[in-house]
């Protein structure tokens, strides 16, 4: 884990560590739901907002805000792990995630069928329902595992076709907490259908570990930066060269690599590269042989996964005395107590107690947590588990170990 000293300098750069500014102290372990926001990104996100110029003018000012925007594009293909394709900005991640498909469909030559699994947040599952039924695809939903929570690549080897146009995967699950193997699950779909155009969510897995968008042959790559971060208000997306080229929404006359529309904000590229330069700092300060900012990013990603991991481990089984939540016989762990797959995130449930009520105790207790319910978010996992609700407990590498304490002494008063 952290040394106690790295552990303190990283929670001095995020806003509301450890208070939250309408109730006071708590213990934040709604991550998954929007991570804490780096103070530098705060700063950055009020400098730019006050710039009243723009992108594109013959000025000095409009031509820094330029170059803050191409730093970051080139930055941002360091952070996802490689030095090719295009990074634009969107409305959300979301946004991001049902345009890629959209056009991805649309540029996919006709027939065929449509790819993707139940795991999947409804933003690429509603979008490929949609423009499955709009280009007149079928459009097929693999089972994922609902004991293990996650989808593996013999699913996908088994459900690819030849005409398998466009196939989405999710990269973690912000439900179960579990990463899918982009890589096998990619070389399957690659052995069948070498042109199918592969889209991927990446909104859950970013924060915490290595994305390495070059070790595989995909298509697209949203994220979210309020779950990395930063702050609401935009999403980013990747495209490969191949996709960067293919028919996409613009203004009639641009140029063929155009993929924003309209005039974007600046700070939210400059936000971004906030994140990055955090990230290039941690990786740093874990592995002092990191040279230069590329290697420090991959550093900085090893460390989290590591750190997450641990902090994991002391939840699920305790630490120095404290029991973990394995040994509540009342508690049951989604997708396992024991699955290597798992990424800074538990969702639970308590025999006879409803989610809302274990949410409310905790929250008693000074630790946030959320409620999943079996609606259009949620019910693709709930549903299959017979569950109508569930507790999510998510973490981020600046949490601490007293605060998985605090969590699971409360946890033995509620559900003990």
């Amino acid at each position: 884990m952290f040394t106690a000293d790295l552990l303190n300098a990283v929670r001095e750069r995020f806003c509301h560590i450890d208070r939250c500014p309408i109730t006071g102290p708590r213990v934040f372990f709604e991550n998954a739901g929007g991570a804490l926001t780096l103070k530098s990104v705060l700063e950055a996100s009020n400098t730019f907002a006050a710039i009243p110029d723009n992108q594109g003018r013959d000025n000095p000012a409009s031509r820094h805000l330029q170059a803050v925007i191409d730093q970051c594009k080139r930055e941002t293909l360091s952070f996802l792990g490689t030095d090719s394709g295009l990074v634009f900005v969107g409305e959300s991640g979301t946004e991001v995630l049902f345009r890629l498909v959209r056009n991805a469909m649309i540029a996919a030559p006709a027939g065929g069928r449509v790819l993707g699994s139940s795991l999947e947040h409804p933003a690429t599952a509603s979008a490929r329902a949609l423009w499955a039924a709009q280009t007149g695809r079928e459009n097929i939903t693999i089972a994922h595992d609902p004991a293990t929570g996650t989808i593996d690549a013999g699913a996908y080897r088994d459900a690819v076709t030849a005409d398998t146009r466009v196939a989405t995967i999710i990269h973690g699950s912000p439900l179960t907490g579990m990463a899918a193997d982009l890589v096998s699950i990619v070389a399957e779909i690659r052995k069948v259908s070498a042109q199918c155009l592969i889209i991927v969510d990446g909104v859950q897995h970013a924060a915490h570990g290595r994305i390495g968008l070059g070790e595989t042959d995909i298509d697209g790559y949203a994220i979210s930066p309020y779950k990395v971060f930063s702050r609401h208000g935009y999403g980013i997306g990747w495209v490969s060269e191949r996709m960067a080229e293919l028919p996409h929404e613009q203004l009639a006359g641009a140029a063929a690599r155009q993929w924003e529309l309209g005039t974007r904000d600046t700070g939210a590229y400059a936000t971004f590269s906030e994140v990055i330069r955090y990230l290039a700092w941690l990786g740093g300060q874990a592995d002092p042989s990191a040279d230069g900012q590329e290697a420090c990013l991959a550093a900085a990603a090893d460390a989290i996964h590591r750190q997450e991991k641990a902090l994991i481990a002391r939840m699920i089984d305790g630490d120095a005395g404290l029991p973990g939540l394995r040994a509540l016989n009342r508690v049951k762990i989604i997708g396992g107590a024991d699955n290597p797959k798992r990424e800074g995130l538990v969702s639970l449930v308590v025999h006879d107690m409803p989610a809302a009520e274990v949410v409310a105790a905790l929250n008693e207790r000074g630790v946030r947590t959320h409620t999943r319910k079996a609606d259009h978010f949620s019910s693709n996992v709930l549903v299959p588990l017979g569950l109508q609700s569930c507790v999510r407990v998510s973490i981020c590498h600046y949490n601490s170990p007293a605060e998985i304490d605090q969590f699971l002494r409360a946890m033995h008063e509620i559900a003990g």
